[in-house]
């Protein structure tokens, strides 16, 4: 069915408007070495940066692939079969979702998102953003609601009092049915008439005790969950638990943003080099080995600057799909203590704030910032003045993408714009801003200029997307000089060092080169690998060193004479593929950039790295840790060992999205989930090295999303994207249908998001792709979870009752597709989707 989706909800069937081209989401197929957020030969640069400050945002792959997957029937003839093909459905027919209410408050809160640093100074709380917001988060592997609803945890008990099972008019005799509202913090100011039969949200939650189940509803379909004998006699809907007493705190974020981000890596003087991924600012010492974070955005950081006194720090954000919560604005803030000063510009700007810098000349009383609507406006502030600032100007900029903004060094009135086509400057006069185009010679015009730097007698050097560098003299809007061919493509990033030199740095040849101050070439130069991607952004560090941002993501420092070293390893594309070693603190992270990283908990450094060539879905570690198994988006799954990265077997079997993979707790069975519906039951011999199929449990009427193996090794759980719960007795691959055998079952993990120890950690109003991951502790005390709103949330486990209370962290800023805790159970680990990054949260 090309060019066109079909969403069956509830035995009904939509056929949304025909899918245009600019529908479809920017992705890189499997083998593609297209480089995402790079400048091309001509100057083009790639749609995502547009895509991320767009009220619009284009659907993630997960949201493609979730929409193909639900067309997927057993009795259909039309799946789709190959990676690229069940990608190519995009969802048309609902709007953007809802995010959730959450107070803003530190990590003792029972609803706290963290508070806004990770390190012990907690920062005193300032205004947050409370209106509309437009970055939006697409929900993975299912298909979301047209509607959401709030879905605030609840931390009142004496709130709870008001919500009681009552025993409904009706119901069979020896048969009691309880309805039950989880305590949402806005229902508890609202007087119904409903009270006697109170609802946990769009769910009816009922319970029989004569079958000893419990029955909930999302989207529609109905979820039967079987009560474990041991507390069916005890168990009522009534109870409340209690959040945790454990905590969760930010320890360390892996990755930086550098795909579609510029001037965002900076060395503050303690030592540390400040840089953002997701929503988080981190802090970073290399030499110490340490991290702190500021926490208090509520969406994708997009731009940074650094006030002349060093010390504090401006950055701004995009827009998120909750248009209350937020909104896109600016937060200045202190490096030291990391409290926020103040909050600029909320109803201000629209889509983001793309670019922002303190004025110099005057000692940083000004601060000037462009957001991303359609004609670019650019403001200036003086930010120092009340909470909120205080604005001085602001006038229309350009039509064209604007990339950078800088005031001058040394005339405090004076600022400059570049970015598509053109460059500016800028005087304020009178309270007003005048603007002068920047001339070109015809011959020189580039369509991108792309980055600039202030010399040490006031010149301005610009870099462009034709590689050339331009001269700029003080006061004037003319070119001076052209350095015709620097770098061989475009010009990504110029620094102007200590010493009067400076160096420029190639987004396609990946060369670092140094000219002195009369705009010669030095002879100095270095060339990064192609792993480490384009020069993003070069800042001086310690002494001579180099610190170099690149458009993969990653952070490497250095100088000219040796050789430059990887201190921050990103991913660059959605990541889904997450494994723990079984015994140590490693963990392995796999994205649709083909690439995997084996990482150390406890240095935070990478152990390894390959590029697998296609893109990474699921993974796991055999039970002894010696055997690595990937699976793909394209169906294919790999065996590999952990130490060598030597591949064993490649499997071929099954040509669609692999969502899940796990071996069984003796290691004898290997069961793989694919997006055709099927859980499919490898027998292992030959030390994991080889695998035969022995059968495949058929009865799900969509894709798997999750599956957990008994301690025992013979059943298996299993989910799929339309809600269902199955079980399965996986040496002979038949539905086990009689729940007096399954009712008591002990299951070695706890992964799936169904069941009857899951049941609270669903929100109110929950249309069943809310939560996308959740894992049960070691221990059997704890469950985390992640969800479509960037937040992770730590639980005691069982979380058997519609009221569970919790704790709430924020960080990401993209769905969380993926949490686990640690062998020891003192850390989780937990991967954005879009957002690229991985967090390691310490339990405490």
């Amino acid at each position: 069915m090309e060019g066109r989706a079909v969403v069956i909800t509830n035995n009904s069937i939509t056929t949304p408007n025909k899918i245009t081209s600019s529908s479809r989401p920017s992705y890189r197929t499997p083998g593609s070495n297209v480089q995402r957020d790079m400048v091309d030969g001509n100057g083009i640069e790639n749609s995502y940066h547009t895509q991320v400050n767009n009220k619009q945002r284009s659907p993630s792959a997960t949201d493609i692939k979730n929409q193909g997957a639900r067309l997927s029937d057993t009795k259909s003839n039309h799946r789709p079969s190959t990676y690229t093909e069940e990608r190519s459905h995009t969802r048309t027919s609902y709007g953007p979702k809802r995010l959730s209410h959450y107070p803003t408050g530190s990590t003792s809160s029972l609803q706290s998102e963290g508070g806004q640093s990770s390190n012990s100074l907690s920062p005193s709380s300032s205004p947050a953003p409370s209106q509309n917001s437009v970055r939006g988060t697409p929900s993975p592997r299912h298909t979301p609601s047209p509607s959401r609803g709030f879905s605030a945890s609840t931390s009142n008990l004496l709130a709870m009092k008001r919500f009681s099972g009552s025993q409904e008019a009706g119901s069979p005799a020896g048969t009691l049915s309880r309805r039950v509202t989880t305590g949402s913090l806005l229902n508890l100011h609202v007087r119904t008439a409903s009270v006697l039969q109170p609802k946990h949200g769009t769910k009816e939650i009922s319970l029989n005790s004569e079958e000893g189940t419990l029955k909930m509803y999302l989207r529609g379909r109905p979820v039967v969950m079987h009560i474990p004998s041991e507390v069916l006699q005890d168990y009522t809907l009534s109870k409340v638990n209690n959040a945790p007493l454990q905590r969760l705190r930010l320890e360390w974020v892996y990755g930086y943003r550098g795909r579609d981000c510029r001037s965002n890596l900076h060395l503050l003087p303690t030592g540390e080099m400040v840089y953002f991924v997701a929503a988080v600012v981190v802090l970073y010492n290399v030499d110490d080995q340490t991290q702190r974070h500021y926490l208090g955005h509520t969406d994708d950081v997009k731009c940074l600057a650094v006030h002349p006194n060093k010390l504090i720090i401006a950055s701004g954000q995009v827009a998120g799909v909750d248009r209350r919560e937020r909104r896109p604005h600016i937060r200045v803030w202190d490096s030291v203590s990391l409290n926020t000063l103040h909050v600029i510009g909320i109803g201000e700007f629209e889509r983001s704030v793309c670019c922002v810098a303190f004025s110099k000349a005057d000692g940083g009383s000004l601060l000037c910032a462009v957001d991303d609507s359609p004609e670019h406006t650019i403001s200036v502030w003086e930010w120092h003045k009340g909470e909120k600032g205080h604005k001085i100007t602001e006038t229309k900029s350009s039509s064209d993408t604007v990339l950078a903004a800088e005031f001058h060094p040394m005339d405090r009135y004076a600022l400059v714009t570049l970015g598509k086509g053109h460059i500016h400057f800028w005087g304020l006069e009178c309270g007003t801003l005048v603007k002068k185009l920047g001339l070109f010679e015809k011959q020189d015009k580039p369509k991108y200029v792309l980055c600039m730097a202030f010399t040490d007698v006031g010149d301005l050097l610009t870099g462009d997307s034709n590689g050339n560098i331009i001269v700029w003299s003080r006061g004037s809007n003319r070119q001076t000089r052209t350095l015709y061919g620097a770098h061989e493509g475009p010009v990504f990033s110029l620094c102007v060092m200590k010493d009067g030199t400076f160096v420029s740095g190639g987004g396609k040849d990946r060369r670092i080169i140094e000219w002195d101050d009369s705009c010669t070439r030095t002879g100095r130069e270095a060339k990064l690998p192609d792993a480490s991607g384009g020069i993003r952004t070069l800042t001086q560090g310690k002494g001579s060193m180099l610190l170099v941002g690149t458009t993969k993501n990653c952070i490497l420092q250095g100088t000219l004479m040796l050789n430059f070293s990887t201190v921050v390893q990103g991913h660059t594309e959605e990541l889904w593929g997450l494994a723990v070693h079984p015994t140590q603190n490693q963990f392995l992270s796999g994205g649709y950039d083909g690439n995997v990283h084996l990482w150390d908990s406890m240095s935070h450094s990478v152990v390894w790295s390959k590029d697998i060539g296609e893109p990474v879905q699921s993974a796991c570690f055999s039970p002894d840790g010696n055997i690595i198994v990937l699976a793909t988006g394209t169906g294919r799954w790999m065996v590999m060992d952990s130490a060598t990265r030597q591949l064993y077997n490649i499997n071929s079997d099954i040509n669609q999205i692999i969502d899940c993979i796990k071996f069984s707790p003796d290691g004898k069975l290997l069961a793989v989930g694919s997006h055709d519906n099927y859980l499919y039951i490898y027998q292992v011999q030959e030390d994991y090295k080889k695998y035969n199929r022995i059968g495949r449990c058929s009865g799900h009427s969509s894709f798997l999303t999750h599956f957990d193996w008994s301690e025992n090794s013979t059943y298996v759980q299993t989910t799929s994207g339309d809600h269902e719960l199955l079980f399965w007795n996986a040496s002979i691959c038949r539905q086990v249908t009689n729940m007096a055998v399954v009712r008591d079952i002990t299951w070695e993990t706890q992964t799936c998001t169904l069941g009857f120890n899951v049941l609270g950690v669903w929100p109110e109003n929950a249309d069943g792709s809310d939560i996308n991951t959740c894992d049960r502790s070691h221990s059997k005390k704890l469950l985390v979870t992640g969800d479509d709103f960037g937040k992770v949330k730590l639980f005691v486990f069982p979380a058997c009752q519609p009221k569970c209370l919790h704790h709430v962290y924020s960080g990401h800023s993209s769905h969380v597709t993926a949490v686990s805790f640690l062998p020891d159970d003192t850390r989780v680990i937990s991967l954005g989707g879009r957002d690229c990054s991985i967090m390691q949260w310490s339990v405490c």
